[in-house]
């Protein structure tokens, strides 16, 4: 092993959700972090997103489980209806007997909510440095030191470098440099104050409503009193990835023969963001001598299996752990990372794939999907479920 000069710090590119959970993860290993962000200031955009009781196990590995708690709404249950008919065709209770299975309970939070309780985290260790307007374009590597040159073509040394920096990774472009598959799904996503949203869509749960090459989806934010609004589509036009602002007119020209109910929520916002959605191929490969990639860079993934989030702070975890097993070792406790979380990661983009295909299903399609779960118990569901929320800290390296 190539000695690496101790007094260097760890370089952190990207200031996200998947950044901050891997200087949580490296201060807790005792190294010195730096953290760069290409915004001006540390922060998070976006809605709400879901979390699993992996997220969970996650913040408590990191310290920071109680400031995530404080902050989520607890689910009843997940719940998926037909939005052409209205029928039920599948509810998962995330209640008492849930938690009790996975250790964990299920709950949605804002992104931002999450990004604020890693960052206290973070913050509470003198050994973090925060450069903002900073964006690392270029790796260079030489013995046991990682350069990371930025966008003024400043040079900082580290002794590794995670790229945490996004769907869009120049670590990634510089090492692997594949190209992303663009979905043709369009996503617009928007959050609606409580007083402004149907009542009799206020319920306390991740609601799912499945329509043909559409689906919405709605849960409550911030203690009820906001809720989250998330509706897709497939594209009539070539799409290329990225985030604009939607139109009004746009949504609501994709929804024919979408029962009243679902309905309502494509007329609330008064504004959307629209996002062209894309993933990529899984790769085995996530060490590239003492760089690696960690969280959306290392493993985008559609929107489909609400994990995009927890999979980036396992990701942070396993690598903690990892160093923790090899005494930070970092060529051996990067290859561990790579080896323990390459299938895991994989699957979750090709799951998303097929739910894609499961909720946007049309014709006689659509007919199975909805007898695939008539009848299952709760038990079945959570066994169906285990390979997913069962992951903790104690066997992230298995």
């Amino acid at each position: 092993m190539t000695s690496s000069p101790h007094n260097l710090p760890v370089l952190v590119s990207g200031g996200g959700i998947g950044g901050l959970a891997a200087a949580l993860a490296l201060l807790k290993r005792g190294f010195k972090v730096q953290v760069f962000e290409q915004a001006e200031q540390i922060g998070e955009i976006g809605a709400g997103i879901q979390l699993g009781p992996n997220a969970f196990h996650a913040f408590d590995a990191l310290g920071v489980g109680d400031k995530a708690r404080g902050r989520a709404v607890y689910t009843d249950c997940m719940v998926m209806h037909d939005a052409i008919d209205e029928s039920l065709i599948g509810r998962l209770e995330t209640g008492e007997a849930f938690r009790q299975r996975f250790g964990n309970p299920y709950a949605v939070i804002h992104r931002v909510d999450i990004h604020t309780s890693l960052l206290e985290g973070v913050q509470e260790s003198p050994n973090v440095e925060f450069f903002t307007s900073t964006r690392i374009v270029k790796v260079e590597q030489d013995g046991g030191v990682v350069t990371a040159i930025d966008q003024n073509g400043k040079r900082w040394a580290g002794q590794a470098l995670i790229g945490a920096d996004g769907g869009k990774s120049v670590v990634r472009a510089q090492y692997v440099n594949d190209p992303p598959r663009v979905t043709g799904h369009v996503v617009y996503r928007a959050v609606i104050d409580k007083k402004d949203f149907p009542e009799n869509l206020q319920w306390n749960a991740a609601s799912l409503w499945a329509g043909p090459k559409c689906h919405l989806v709605h849960y409550p934010l911030r203690g009820g009193e906001q809720y989250n609004v998330v509706v897709t589509f497939h594209s009539r036009q070539q799409e290329e990835w990225g985030v604009t602002d939607g139109s009004k007119e746009e949504v609501q020209s994709y929804f024919q023969g979408i029962a009243a109910k679902p309905r309502q929520l494509i007329d609330l916002p008064k504004s959307w963001r629209r996002w062209a959605t894309a993933d990529r191929e899984p790769i085995g490969t996530w060490v590239f001598g003492r760089a690696t990639i960690l969280g959306d860079a290392a493993h985008p993934t559609t929107q489909y299996m609400a994990q995009g989030a927890c999979m980036a702070l396992e990701d942070a975890v396993t690598l903690g752990e990892a160093l923790r097993v090899h005494d930070n070792d970092w060529d051996k406790a990067l290859q561990l990372y790579q080896d323990s979380r390459v299938a895991r990661t994989a699957r979750i983009v090709l799951s998303g794939r097929e739910m894609g295909r499961l909720y946007h299903a049309a014709g006689v399609e659509r007919l199975v999907r909805n007898s695939l779960w008539k009848g299952r118990s709760q038990e079945r569901f959570y066994d169906a479920m285990e390979w997913l929320y069962g992951w903790n800290v104690d066997n992230c390296l298995n």
